[in-house]
């Protein structure tokens, strides 16, 4: 059974710059589709990002597009979250999650069916 921990959050000024971390354990990742979401508070798991594992693929939200970038590390099984000018409103518990490779979906929470526990990130103004 495969397990993800998430890393790397933290308390940011605004216009700063924090790398998540998500390391899966349990297996290898191969046929795997990594998605990133992120929870404010009273809001709803929203998709950020996410990366076909095989082929490098990734898929953002327009919101984050071009401040935002996922990769990959093969050999130590975990993927990345870049997260550069970062907000106030960028603030939220950031989760990742393991899905099907290839799907319509991918955006939906529903589609993952492991999570890692999440990582705070705080962004002050």
């Amino acid at each position: 059974q495969v397990h993800l921990v998430e890393s790397g959050g933290g308390l940011v000024q605004a216009g700063g710059s924090l790398r998540l971390s998500c390391a899966a354990s349990g297996r290898t990742l191969t046929d795997d589709l990594v998605g990133w979401f992120r929870q404010a508070p009273g809001k709803e798991r929203e998709f950020v990002a996410a990366i076909r594992w095989s082929d490098k693929s990734t898929f953002y939200t327009a919101l984050m597009k071009g401040r935002f970038t996922t990769s990959r590390d093969n050999a130590e099984n975990t993927v990345y979250l870049q997260m550069n000018n970062l907000t106030p409103e960028d603030t939220a518990v950031y989760f990742c999650a393991l899905g099907p490779s290839y799907g319509r979906f991918y955006y939906r929470s529903n589609f993952y069916d492991t999570w890692g526990q999440g990582v705070q990130v705080t962004v002050s103004s």
